[in-house]
């Protein structure tokens, strides 16, 4: 999934850097993807399997993603051996979460 015109207009994320932060992702998510579940329409939850240096990479991922991209709300759960990422959005950036979780779901199928 190379192409990014999914990404919304309102990331400030300079459109050089883009397809670098995507790939950010789609490697955490090929690597450390356990299970993903849609509890709510604008709610997104990713289980990761934790290890050496997950929660920092996953904590460092968030905090740059919020910085362009601050339709987001993240929250991270810490658990044995697991982090689980919650990933919400507003009513006007729904197909934003939709793509991401399409996007999710073929990472974790292309492994």
């Amino acid at each position: 999934m190379s192409d990014l015109a999914w990404v919304p207009q309102s990331c400030t994320l300079p459109t050089k850097e883009r397809p670098l932060r995507v790939a950010e992702w789609d490697a955490l998510f090929s690597e450390r993807l356990t299970s993903l579940s849609r509890p709510q329409p604008l709610r997104l939850r990713l289980d990761l399997a934790g290890g050496p240096g997950v929660e920092e990479r996953v904590r460092d991922l968030v905090e740059r993603e919020s910085g362009c991209c601050s339709f987001f709300t993240f929250t991270t759960t810490l658990g044995e051996d697991l982090i689980a990422l919650d990933i919400s959005v507003d009513t006007a950036h729904e197909a934003v979460l939709d793509a991401l979780a399409a996007r999710t779901a073929a990472c974790r199928e292309s492994r």
